[in-house]
């Protein structure tokens, strides 16, 4: 019983570890790439202007998720 819970335990902590070191990956488009995804997010002159920085996948996925509500809220609204 101990080892099951010592083996979860450890792949638990593996998958988090895991999940941490993709969503802290640095960014390794180059300028030119950035600058494309920026010309393609042209009508959202924000979203255009987060491309052109380099950010981590965690943080386009908080940029994405914070789109994503705006949008919800956007066509919801009365």
């Amino acid at each position: 019983m101990v080892t099951r819970n010592l083996l979860t335990l450890l792949v638990i902590l593996l998958i988090g570890v895991l999940a941490w070191g993709v969503l802290t990956m640095p960014d390794r488009r180059t300028t030119g790439q950035r600058i494309g995804d920026a010309v393609d997010a042209l009508p959202n002159v924000d979203r255009a202007s987060r491309e052109i920085q380099p950010r981590t996948p965690g943080q386009k996925l908080g940029d994405a998720v914070r789109d994503a509500g705006q949008n919800i809220k956007d066509n919801t609204a009365p």
